[in-house]
């Protein structure tokens, strides 16, 4: 299961009922009488945004009107404890819709105006804001940064629900950061500090979906899903809509990865009733991928299909990043599931070309940043105008040379992409043409040994029994006739011949296919050679064998083993001039290794890149087929080793 972007939820944003006095003391109804019966004072400003808030996590679309018209209000009015709250609430809900660039802009909106106002608990609320959507740019060292300053400064303080806040977005930074131990830890204490306390943490449920988030990434996966369970539960009894789709989200993950495919059905489908009541799309695009995995999952390719094609379309048309990545990586796995390799290869493409794009715009907004930084400083230090024209000069300098560094790292990236496309399309032709060779080259060498087996039955059983019924039928008949001498002499020298005919016709026959090989092995039948060869007077060939007493060997590279040493010794006695050799055949574990050392007059090895016999092709081609290492040494001194070794 791919994993959903933990700030979707968790890391979210502050938004205590101690640190405000827009609270939700009313119900939505009585809000709207309210309204109605006031003058347009601060006192409507402030009941207006208090009505967007109260549907930041049922109904965003609600939420947006009614705080946008507290705005109005309030900059009417000048209010700016009414315009704070607004950039807080506002900042909440382009968070949860996925608008993170404007989240981002509120944010730091709200935190001047707090600063303006003068009141700390809403600077830290607004500095928090700031450090959570900076993780979702990935700046997670800055996050903890920001939080571990807010943890110091609010535990100063005696607003629990606050103190607990901190600790749960403590939590999600450590987590974002890959260190688990410490983000349950974090929770933990979280959870414990609205325990004790009569001011209550309203968020306490998204506490526990980050506890439980700890521990499935820490693969202590009952735990993740017992605190899953009773984040859901808390998310309905606070009537937390938004918080309540999203841990649905990750617990789909869970079920996923722990193997319950079955379960995992109903929770992405609550999930996603939650996303259509909330008419969130960012949220609706999270629950339709995983409303397709589980399909998927459960093998119900053509559902999740049509799941995962909607989510797409979603997240197209709102440009949602991260969710149109996880719909696409899933798509390809559906689509292999088919067969459609095309689709599931250009889905991949799709997925890791938005991770491309992710990370050039992570450049370039470093980039910007240090333009922002510049105009900043440029601001602070107006009064030693030659300090800061200096300044300028050496923030542009850095300024074009990073950006000439990005746009060299992206063009060498993309450059290095397309090469690796174009090694690894080589490397697989290369892959297909060898095997093409290979398999081509079995099929010559099993068609050339089945039909050496053939002729060497057909000489054996054939002509063999016929010669040798020849002989024994002139042996008949010698004992019937009356010759005279010379005749006599001339059968005798015409049986010994039809004799040498009959030797000559088994030694074909055995060079073909030796029968040895075929009922005892390969280590009797090259010792039944060696031996030959020594009787022979030819050569004197000493034959050593290691680990091949009670090795069976795959009859075909037996035979492809046993032609190989037959070639490279008939070479020896038709070249080298040679007078002794040492065949040595040695079996380790799935290693096999092939010495041939002769005393003959050497040769140079480049020759054999050139040379056209067939002798030595026939080796090389067999060499290939066994997908071994051939190694030649060759001197007038030493004469000629052959190494060869592959696995079996």
């Amino acid at each position: 299961m791919y994993k959903i972007p933990a700030l979707f939820l968790l890391s979210f944003i502050f938004s205590y009922v101690s640190a405000q006095p827009i609270a939700k003391k009313k119900k939505t109804d009585s809000l709207l009488l309210v309204i109605a019966s006031l003058k347009e004072d601060t006192s409507k400003a402030l009941a207006l945004l208090t009505l967007g808030a109260t549907f930041e996590s049922s109904n965003q679309d609600s939420a947006a009107y009614y705080l946008k018209k507290g705005l109005e209000l309030a900059e009417l009015l000048k209010y700016n404890t009414g315009i704070y709250y607004y950039y807080q609430h506002s900042t909440v809900l382009s968070y949860t819709k996925g608008e993170y660039d404007k989240a981002l802009q509120q944010a730091l909106k709200g935190l001047a105006m707090a600063r303006q106002i003068g009141d700390s608990v809403k600077v830290v609320t607004m500095l928090n804001n700031t450090g959570i959507i900076a993780a979702y740019f990935g700046e997670y060292k800055n996050q903890l940064e920001i939080n571990l300053q807010i943890v110091n400064a609010v535990e100063k303080n005696t607003d629990s629900a606050m103190i607990s806040g901190a600790y749960h977005n403590l939590a999600n930074t450590y987590q974002n950061l890959g260190q688990y131990k410490k983000s349950i830890d974090a929770a933990i204490h979280s959870i414990y500090i609205d325990s004790i306390s009569s001011k209550k943490n309203k968020y306490i449920n998204r506490v526990y979906a980050t506890l439980a988030q700890g521990y499935q990434y820490a693969k202590i996966f009952d735990k993740a899903l017992h605190f899953f369970n009773i984040a859901i539960s808390e998310s309905q009894r606070l009537e937390d809509s938004y918080a309540e789709a999203m841990i649905y989200g990750y617990k789909c993950q869970l079920l996923a990865s722990t193997g319950q495919y079955a379960p995992m059905l109903n929770t992405a489908l609550q999930s996603l009733k939650l996303a259509e009541q909330l008419q969130s799309r960012q949220l609706k695009a999270n629950s339709l991928y995983n409303f397709a995995y589980a399909k998927f999952l459960n093998g119900d390719n053509s559902a999740a299909k049509k799941n995962i094609m909607e989510a797409i379309s979603i997240a197209k048309e709102d440009s949602l990043r991260d969710e149109l990545k996880n719909a696409y990586i899933i798509l390809s796995h559906i689509a292999s599931r088919e067969g459609d390799f095309a689709t599931a290869v250009f889905a991949r493409e799709q997925a890791d070309s938005i991770l491309e794009t992710a990370y050039n715009k992570e450049v370039l907004k470093s980039a910007a940043d240090l333009e922002k930084k510049y105009e900043t400083e440029k601001k602070d230090n107006q009064i030693k105008l030659q300090q800061a024209q200096i300044k300028q000069k050496n923030t542009i300098n850095y300024i074009l040379i990073g950006s000439a560094a990005a746009l060299l790292l992206i063009s060498l990236l993309t450059y290095r992409n397309y090469q690796h496309k174009q090694k690894l399309q080589q490397q697989r032709i290369n892959e297909l043409e060898t095997q093409q060779q290979l398999t081509a080259t079995e099929a010559v060498l099993k068609g050339e040994e089945q039909e050496r087996t053939r002729l060497a039955k057909d000489l054996h059983d054939g002509l063999g029994g016929m010669l040798s019924g020849i002989k024994y039928s002139l042996n008949t008949m010698k004992g019937n006739l009356i010759m005279t001498a010379d005749n006599a002499q001339a059968f005798e020298r015409s049986m010994d011949m039809l004799d040498s005919s009959i030797q000559e016709m088994r030694r074909v026959a055995h060079n073909m296919m030796p029968e040895a090989l075929v009922k005892f092995g390969l280590d009797t039948a090259l010792k039944d050679f060696c031996n030959h060869i020594n009787q022979s007077g030819a050569l004197k060939v000493n034959y050593q064998s290691i680990g091949l007493e009670n090795s069976v060997i795959e009859q075909t590279t037996a035979i492809t083993v046993y032609r190989i040493v037959q070639e490279l010794v008939n070479n020896t006695m038709k070249h080298a001039t040679a007078t002794k050799v040492i065949v040595q055949v040695s079996k380790t574990d799935e290693q096999l290794a092939i010495t041939v050392e002769d005393d003959g007059k050497g040769f140079d090895t480049a020759t054999l890149k050139e040379t056209k016999g067939i002798g030595w092709a026939n080796i090389q081609s067999r060499v290939n087929f066994l997908k071994g290492k051939l190694d030649v040494n060759s001197s007038a001194v030493k004469g000629t080793s052959v190494l060869i070794e592959f696995k079996i």
